[in-house]
């Protein structure tokens, strides 16, 4: 891992000066990444990015699964990028602190699934509605259900990597 590049960001949470570091790392079956990673030295906050070291131009990734073996397929997930399910109604939108990752299909399910189990414990959520989307995360966490992950990436530097990755050109 090379590092590329140095330079400071106003940290989201208290308003200080964050020291970003970014590293070139050649990913087997992925290619050329930039991780990003700093640390707020005032309020400990962290963040961190990654994303493909090439743009491919404003993207669309589509990626249907349909197995338990298709939740392995590798995630490279910008911080500019919207993720959708569209059969369990799932978006995850980016927004201003937003944080680039990598992960599987599984790992993306599991962590919506986490948080979707946290925002259902408050008094306010609809019990039967929430029941009804957890037990449809978990099919989809075990490869029981069918369903499409949609990556859209205005700066086009996420994928999926799978020989069943479909991807194209997101009109702006």
């Amino acid at each position: 891992m090379e590092k590329i590049l140095e330079y400071k960001v106003k940290c989201p949470i208290c308003g200080s000066k964050i020291n970003v570091s970014e590293y070139l790392y050649e990913a087997p079956y992925v290619g050329k990444l930039i991780i990003s990673s700093g640390t707020c030295f005032n309020c400990k906050y962290k963040w961190s990015d990654v994303r493909l070291a090439e743009s491919r131009g404003p993207r669309r990734i589509i990626y249907r699964v349909e197995d338990v073996k298709d939740l392995n397929a590798l995630v490279i997930r910008s911080s500019t990028a919207t993720v959708k399910i569209p059969e369990i109604e799932v978006e995850i939108i980016p927004g201003l602190a937003a944080q680039g990752y990598i992960t599987t299909i599984e790992g993306i399910v599991m962590d919506i699934y986490e948080k979707t189990k946290f925002l259902c414990s408050e008094k306010e959520a609809p019990k039967e509605k929430c029941s009804e989307k957890l037990e449809l995360l978990k099919k989809a966490m075990n490869g029981e259900i069918k369903y499409t992950v949609v990556i859209e990436d205005p700066m086009g530097v996420s994928a999926i990597v799978s020989h069943k990755t479909v991807e194209e050109e997101l009109k702006t």
